[in-house]
Parts: structure tokens; C-alpha cells; sequence
């Protein structure tokens, strides 16, 4: 990212954003029995790959003019812990506490980018299908999940990623940089 980025005149352009959307629920069972690569993958997609090109951008962007914005999409279970999500639960809370570490230190930096670590409500995905597909012996919290759809509770991709563009263009995106799409403007 940095290379590529170093290819890029950055006066082609008055903004940049950088948007962060990748996790992983692997296979929902306690940790207790966890296979180590599998959490180690969780963890590098949900928490290392996203620091890894949020440092990358913020760093080869430093100088180029206009807004700088990073949207990383976090989740509900980043701030609300549930058993057999261990993994996906880390990752998202300390997405969530990087954002918040990274937006003290460009709030010290000549235009600084604004970061924001987005909750997007729930959605019917595959990972929602791999949930409700899950062993209940394995993932007590199954039920729940069988029930956000039956009742029609999840928003559609399409209807999220809406949601998620209208806070990305909110005049104060960065303000809070842990957020849910459902807070008031």
C-alpha cells in the first residue's frame, strides 16, 4: 500500500479514505478449544491487516492536501462480549481502542486524518449464516442469531452499506471515534 501510494500524485485529489472492512467469526466454539492457526488468522484479518494499512496511509498521505478519513467497521460484539466469538470480540474491541489511539495522535498532527471505528448494525451476511449454521453445543448464543432473522431484524447489505456511507459523510465523522451508525448526528 505504501509503495503504490508513493506512485499517486496526490494533487489528483482533495480527499482520501480508507475504509476497513474485513473480520472473521472462524468456527464460533470457546476458546478452550481453539486450533491456533485459525485464531491467529482471525486476528490478522480482523486487527493486524487493518492497522497494518491504516499505518501504511496515514503515513504516505501525511503531506497530501484535502481531508484524510479512516472508517474501520467494527461491530457490536467488539463492545458487547459473547461466548464462542472470543477471536472476532478481540479483534473488534481493539480495532476499536487503535482508532481511539490513532485519533489522539492525529488530532496532534498538521491535518491530522479523522478515524472512526463504525459499529454498522446487523447485517444479513454470510458470516449472520455461518452463526445460525453453527453447533448450538458449540455457540450457546445460536438461537439469537436463528431469531435477528426469522423476525426480520437484519438490515440488507445494501441498506448497511448506505447507512455506513451517510455516517462516513456526516460533518462530524471523527468526533467520536467509536461509533454506530444508528448514533444521532
Amino acid at each position: 500500500m505504501s509503495a503504490w501510494l508513493k506512485t499517486i500524485d496526490p494533487q489528483r485529489f482533495d480527499s482520501v479514505t480508507l475504509i476497513n472492512n474485513a473480520g472473521t467469526v472462524g468456527n464460533p466454539a470457546p476458546l478452550a478449544s481453539a486450533v491456533g492457526a485459525e485464531l491467529s488468522q482471525a486476528l490478522r484479518i480482523g486487527l493486524e491487516a487493518p492497522m497494518l494499512l491504516t499505518a501504511a496511509v496515514l503515513g504516505a498521505t501525511r503531506e497530501w492536501r484535502g481531508a484524510r478519513k479512516v472508517l474501520n467497521i467494527s461491530s457490536g460484539l467488539g463492545r458487547n462480549a459473547m461466548g464462542s466469538q472470543a477471536p472476532y470480540c478481540a479483534a473488534k474491541a481493539g480495532m476499536d481502542h487503535f482508532s481511539r489511539a490513532v485519533a489522539l495522535e492525529e488530532a496532534a498532527a498538521p491535518n491530522g486524518a479523522r478515524i472512526v471505528s463504525l459499529a454498522p448494525g446487523i447485517i444479513d451476511t454470510d458470516m449472520q449464516v455461518q452463526l445460525r449454521g453453527a453447533s448450538a453445543e458449540n455457540f450457546p448464543d445460536r438461537t439469537r442469531f436463528v431469531s435477528m432473522k426469522e423476525d426480520g431484524r437484519l438490515d440488507s447489505p445494501a441498506t448497511a452499506a448506505a447507512k455506513v456511507l451517510k455516517y462516513l459523510a456526516r460533518a462530524d465523522f471523527g468526533n467520536n471515534p467509536v461509533a454506530d451508525v444508528r448514533d444521532p448526528a
